[in-house]
C-alpha cells in the first residue's frame, strides 16, 4: 500500500484546500478573522486530519475518529462557502463547484470510514 499522498481523498483535500485559499484572497480585509481565516483553517484541516488518520491506521478506532474529524472540517468549509455565497464574495456556479468539489471528499472519507480494512487497518 503506497504512502497517504498516493491516495485520492489527499489529492482532492489538498486540491479544494488550495482553490479556497486561491478564492479567499480577493475576500474583503474585513473579513480577514472572521471568513476568510476559518475557511482556510477548516479547508486545511481536512487535508491535515486525513493525514493523522493515515498514519495512525494501526489503530482501528484513532483511524476512525481522525476520519470523522476530517470530515467535520469538510462539512464546516462547506458551511463557509455557503455564507461567502451569502455575502456575495463568490458566485453560484463558483459555489457549486467548491460544494460538489468538498460532497466528492466527503464520498472518499465516508468510504474510509465504513471500509478501513481496505487502507490496511486491521
Amino acid at each position: 500500500m503506497g504512502d497517504f499522498p498516493d491516495l485520492l481523498v489527499y489529492k482532492k483535500s489538498f486540491e479544494l484546500a488550495m482553490n479556497i485559499f486561491e478564492l479567499s484572497k480577493s475576500f474583503p480585509k474585513g473579513e480577514m478573522y472572521a471568513l476568510t481565516d476559518q475557511i482556510r483553517r477548516s479547508s486545511r484541516s481536512t487535508n491535515i486530519c486525513f493525514i493523522e488518520a493515515y498514519r495512525k491506521r494501526r489503530y482501528r478506532a484513532h483511524f476512525i475518529s481522525k476520519l470523522s474529524d476530517s470530515d467535520m472540517e469538510n462539512s464546516e468549509t462547506k458551511g463557509w462557502l455557503k455564507f461567502a455565497l451569502a455575502c456575495k464574495y463568490i458566485d453560484q456556479e463558483r459555489y457549486e463547484d467548491l460544494t460538489s468539489q468538498s460532497d466528492e471528499v466527503g464520498k472518499l472519507l465516508n468510504h474510509m470510514i465504513n471500509n478501513p480494512e481496505k487502507y490496511g487497518v486491521t
